[in-house]
C-alpha cells in the first residue's frame, strides 16, 4: 500500500517589521489560511522551553508541546527577508537542531495547540498560587480574561497577535502588584541580550578606522579639550606667580649681601 503524502510539507515565511516571522505561502492551502498566520522561530522556541522548565514540578506533559507544533527546518534563503522551510521529523525537546514551530491551528477551539495553551495556563496558576500569598486564590479565568483583553485591543487596532506573544504572556503572567525583582531583572536581561544580538561584531581593523573618524567623536571630547585649555591657563598663571616670587627672593638676597658687606671690617671705609 502506497504511503500517503503529507499535505503540509513546506511553507514560505517572511520576517515582519515587528521582527517576528509570518507565513506567506503554505503547501496545504486547503486547511490553512496564511492571513495573519504566525510561526515561531528557533530562538523564540528555545525561550518558550526555558519558561516551561519550572512547570515540570507541577506535572507538565511534554507530549502536549510536541503535538501542538509542526517542526520545520530552513531549506533555502529566498532573500529580502523570505525563507523557504521544509517539514522536519525531529521533536523539539529531543534535538539540538534549530527548528521553526508552526502551531497546529487546524482546529483552534479543541485542537492540539488549544490543549497546550490550556495546559500551561493551568500549571501557571498552580505555580503562582504556590509561590505567592494571595488574599484569594488565582484562577484561570483571571489570566484568560486579561490576555483576551489584550488580544481584543490588538484586533481593534488592526494588528495580528503573534502566537509567541500569546504563549509568553501566559508563561510570564503575574498579577499586577506582585511582580518580583528577579522576574523584572530577568526580563531586562533578556531584552538586553536580544538587543545585543541585533548588532554585528566589529573586527579590530574596523574599530581602528572608526576611532580615526573625526566625525564620530563625542561631545565629551570637546568638553575635555576645554577643560585642558583652562588647566593650561591656570598653569601659566601659576608659573608667572612663581617667577615673580623668585625675583623678589633674588632682590632680598642682594640687599642682605650689601648689608653684610657694609657691616664687615673690609666693607667699612677708613675715616
Amino acid at each position: 500500500m502506497a504511503k500517503t503524502k503529507r499535505q503540509l510539507e513546506w511553507c514560505v515565511v517572511r520576517l515582519g517589521e515587528d521582527l517576528n516571522w509570518w507565513v506567506d505561502e503554505i503547501s496545504d492551502d486547503v486547511h490553512w489560511d496564511v492571513d495573519g498566520l504566525s510561526i515561531i522561530d528557533p530562538r523564540q522556541m528555545s525561550y518558550i522551553i526555558d519558561l516551561i522548565e519550572p512547570l515540570n514540578d507541577y506535572g507538565f506533559e511534554a507530549n502536549l508541546l510536541e503535538a501542538a507544533f509542526f517542526p520545520f527546518r530552513i531549506e533555502k534563503d529566498l532573500g529580502e527577508g523570505r525563507v523557504h522551510l521544509r517539514r522536519a521529523n525531529e521533536t523539539f525537546l529531543d534535538t539540538e537542531e534549530h527548528l521553526f514551530a508552526l502551531p497546529n491551528l487546524i482546529d483552534e477551539e479543541t485542537g492540539p495547540y488549544a490543549d497546550f495553551v490550556d495546559h500551561i495556563t493551568k500549571l501557571r496558576v498552580k505555580l503562582l498560587n504556590d509561590t505567592i500569598d494571595f488574599e484569594q486564590k488565582l484562577t484561570m479565568d483571571e489570566i484568560e480574561e486579561e490576555i483576551r483583553e489584550e488580544q481584543n485591543t490588538n484586533f481593534i487596532e488592526g494588528s495580528a497577535v503573534h502566537l509567541f506573544t500569546e504563549i509568553v504572556n501566559i508563561l510570564e503572567y503575574v498579577p499586577a502588584g506582585y511582580e518580583s525583582d528577579d522576574e523584572e531583572e530577568g526580563k531586562t536581561r533578556a531584552i538586553e541580550e536580544e538587543v545585543s544580538d541585533d548588532f554585528p561584531d566589529i573586527d579590530e581593523k574596523e574599530e581602528e578606522e572608526l576611532k580615526k573618524d573625526e566625525s564620530l567623536r563625542w561631545e565629551e571630547d570637546e568638553d575635555d579639550d576645554e577643560d585642558d585649555d583652562s588647566i593650561a591657563v591656570d598653569d601659566e598663571e601659576d608659573l608667572d606667580e612663581l617667577e615673580d616670587d623668585d625675583e623678589e627672593e633674588d632682590e632680598e638676597e642682594d640687599d642682605l649681601e650689601d648689608e653684610d658687606e657694609e657691616s664687615s671690617p673690609r666693607g667699612r671705609k677708613k675715616g
